[in-house]
């Protein structure tokens, strides 16, 4: 029986689109600015335009496949040996390659919800079943109820933490009574991608759980506060034999020689990118508190974003922000996520929460 189109795989039917956050557009006259896709406002390191100008010179070449050493600066930097770590074309590129190792046909991946949206796209895209369990009012993981929700199909659960879009964290405390309840054949994925903007003193040292736990690894990112976005690169810290196959399963030369480049030297700048992301805190501080004066009453942010369950009131506000210039995140009536962004854009996004505040 012939057809008249290509057999394409019925799973593809049940991934859903991802959203990138918009542009940036104003009004004219008005500076527009991006607070939709959690970006580092700050241009790259003077030291890091370097490295990508020499690397423009061999460019006609592949890049190292093995990632030799980036593996080697990530593997010091994290204080672990290098069969540990792997890389992938940023964290979501990982957790593509984390669900392919891990996950045949009807198989459970579990993940709080709301959270990243690229969670149920790497599930589906594997023909794997997402079980998405609530955040509570706080927005927090229920980590009682997502241990409960693992059956003998589960072979993976993602903890986000700092959790996109809700901004919460997990606690060491909460997360050990967690690793305790679950099977030691599933892979918990700790997903940091938002690591460097923590501050609260009770969220876990993710390494640390790692080697006490078999069955853990752990995600980060060099997009956000490394300020690499747009050169796409990340990486896990696994056991040696999650992390071969996570290898196995990468893109051959995905992660490119300026991503790579670029990389090594933000881990040798570290220090002056983390005064970046003080700044970026302290913003985030500023923002918090003057929602508090408005009269909001915010779930507690550890990221560089914040986030507002508004419902039926999501597209209004999402509406007022593009007005003035202000390109936010809307996912449909659950809420409204807004990065925090340059010192004018965040005061600007105030003048408009000032407007949705409570009454």
């Amino acid at each position: 029986m012939s057809h008249e189109s290509p057999r394409l795989r019925s799973a593809l039917d049940a991934v859903p689109a991802y959203v990138p956050g918009k542009p940036a557009v104003a009004p004219a006259g008005v500076t527009a600015y991006k607070l939709s896709s959690n970006e580092n406002p700050y241009p790259p390191l003077d030291v890091v335009r370097a490295v990508l100008d020499k690397g423009l010179d061999t460019i006609n070449r592949y890049p190292d496949m093995a990632s030799t050493d980036l593996i080697a600066a990530i593997a010091a930097f994290v204080g672990v040996d290098p069969s540990n770590i792997a890389v992938g074309t940023g964290s979501v590129g990982i957790l593509g390659q984390i669900i392919q190792s891990t996950c045949d046909a009807g198989d459970e991946v579990v993940f709080a919800w709301r959270s990243f949206e690229a969670y149920p796209i790497v599930a589906a895209l594997a023909g794997a079943v997402s079980v998405r369990v609530p955040v509570d009012a706080d927005q927090r993981h229920q980590l009682g109820l997502m241990a409960a929700a693992v059956t003998e199909r589960t072979r993976v659960v993602i903890l986000c933490s700092p959790n996109n879009p809700t901004g919460t964290v997990l606690h060491r405390a909460e997360l050990e009574e967690f690793l305790a309840a679950v099977p030691r054949d599933v892979l918990v994925v700790l997903d940091e991608a938002y690591l460097e903007f923590v501050r609260d003193p009770e969220a876990p040292d993710a390494v640390e759980v790692w080697r006490a736990n078999p069955n853990v690894m752990v995600l980060r990112t060099f997009s956000k506060a490394y300020g690499l976005a747009g050169l796409r690169v990340g990486y896990a810290v696994a056991h040696d034999a999650v992390a071969a196959a996570l290898r196995k399963c990468a893109v051959p030369f995905g992660v490119n020689s300026l991503a790579q480049a670029a990389a090594i030297e933000s881990l040798g700048a570290y220090d002056e990118l983390m005064v970046r992301c003080a700044a970026i805190v302290a913003e985030r501080d500023r923002v918090v508190a003057g929602l508090a004066a408005q009269g909001w009453q915010m779930s507690e942010t550890q990221a560089n974003f914040v986030w507002f369950p508004l419902g039926e009131r999501c597209t209004a506000f999402a509406q007022a922000c593009q007005d003035a210039g202000l390109m936010v995140r809307q996912y449909g009536d659950d809420g409204v996520r807004v990065t925090i962004g340059e010192v004018e854009a965040n005061t600007r996004f105030l003048e408009v929460a000032r407007g949705f505040a409570p009454a």
